[in-house]
């Protein structure tokens, strides 16, 4: 059960616990409906449906579920890539919380979307959710492939662990992409890309964990360009 995804129908996703609950709130997302344990007070105005006992262990995706879960509906969308100016991708990424840790870092960053090639895992995964900490609800999660974003005027910048310039001398000036491979097999030599980034680093290990490297990156880009 833990590893199904919590969507329900098209944009309309399953929210485990109070917190996330309300976070989608905020965010403009509309509640559906709420399930509740018995003899616990609901968190939303919607729809409400007290369920029996037991019934919520066996349909939450987590082994001690929160007592409330919601049906929540993401709004229209509103943002499109080519009125992006600081976007990252994510190609094939596979680890749920990866994402949701990159999702965490970009809001915080002030990453306008983040892209999400074919074959990367599932978004609204409940453990992407979780791992977002609310991040999800209001960073614009985008399905597209890597000349969709180029064709959308970014420019794509690549991170490797082993050529390119420096991310502390890069140009992170204009409208960019920063675009990181998969957990385990990094982005491809010849992936259509614009320029190349490599953080430097010390000891035995190779390259940094992917979601540790987007953090990294989002947050020295943002000050960048911030001074610019």
């Amino acid at each position: 059960m833990g590893r199904r995804s919590a969507r329900t129908d098209e944009g309309a996703f399953v929210v485990e616990g109070a917190t996330l609950i309300h976070e989608a709130i905020s965010a403009g997302w509309e509640v559906e409906a709420e399930y509740v344990a018995p003899g616990v007070a609901a968190v939303t105005s919607g729809e409400l449906f007290e369920l029996l006992p037991n019934v919520l262990e066996r349909v939450a995706s987590t082994e001690s579920p929160q007592p409330n879960i919601a049906v929540v509906r993401m709004p229209p969308e509103q943002l499109r890539l080519a009125e992006s100016s600081f976007v990252l991708v994510a190609d094939a990424l596979n680890d749920p919380g990866n994402l949701g840790t990159m999702l965490r870092s970009s809001e915080a960053a002030g990453v306008d979307a983040v892209v999400l090639t074919p074959g990367s895992v599932d978004p609204f995964n409940p453990k992407v959710v979780r791992a977002s900490a609310g991040a999800l609800f209001h960073v614009p999660v985008v399905s597209a492939t890597l000349d969709a974003v180029h064709d959308a005027g970014l420019r794509l910048m690549a991170t490797s662990s082993h050529r390119g310039d420096r991310h502390t001398e890069a140009d992170w000036s204009g409208r960019i992409a920063i675009v990181l491979g998969s957990e385990a097999h990094g982005l491809a030599d010849d992936a259509p890309v614009d320029a190349w980034v490599r953080i430097e680093h010390r000891g035995r290990a190779e390259s940094l964990n992917v979601a540790m490297a987007a953090t990294l990156l989002v947050f020295a880009a943002a000050e960048r360009r911030s001074d610019t």
